[in-house]
């Protein structure tokens, strides 16, 4: 029983933390990812990197994973991957055609948040996101950084009263 439940947890590759600071996110999905298997090898062992990674539907109505880093496998041999290629993105038509017309708006862009692992399948959560003003951030970071003082604040009086 424990295996079961240990498999069905998602064991989280990568994630894009700037991606949550840049953009201010709508929606998100999860898509499936098409990969090889020296890719798939190379993010068990816990290696990529969604930094400059973006996300596309092209004029066909297919959903496209583009410049994400997933370095070569190391152990592969002459049938290893290229790092950065394009890859294809696993969505149901329904949600291509919302992520298409929200896109369409404009200023909206399609980010990968995270790559993680769902009982044994590669999956890419994706979100609808818009970009943030730099007085945004700046305002971002200073809520942030009240609610942590007022949470030291309720912390140092706790201590005090016991």
């Amino acid at each position: 029983m424990a295996k079961k439940d240990e498999g069905t947890r998602n064991k989280v590759v990568a994630s894009n933390r700037r991606a949550r600071h840049d953009y201010l996110i709508e929606d998100t999905y999860e898509a499936g990812l098409v990969l090889t298997g020296t890719e798939v090898k190379s993010l068990r062992e816990g290696r990529a990197s969604l930094v400059d990674g973006y996300a596309f539907v092209d004029d066909r109505g297919e959903a496209w994973l583009d410049a994400v880093h997933i370095p070569e496998y190391l152990e592969g041999t002459w049938n290893n991957h290229a790092p950065r290629r394009k890859r294809k993105l696993l969505l149901h038509r329904a949600q291509i055609i919302k992520i298409t017309h929200k896109t369409k708006e404009g200023g909206y862009t399609l980010v990968p948040l995270s790559i993680y692992f769902t009982e044994g399948r590669a999956k890419v959560e994706l979100a609808v996101a818009k970009g943030k003003r730099e007085y945004d951030k700046r305002q971002t970071l200073r809520e942030r950084q009240d609610r942590r003082e007022a949470e030291r604040a309720i912390s140092s009086r706790r201590h005090l009263g016991e």
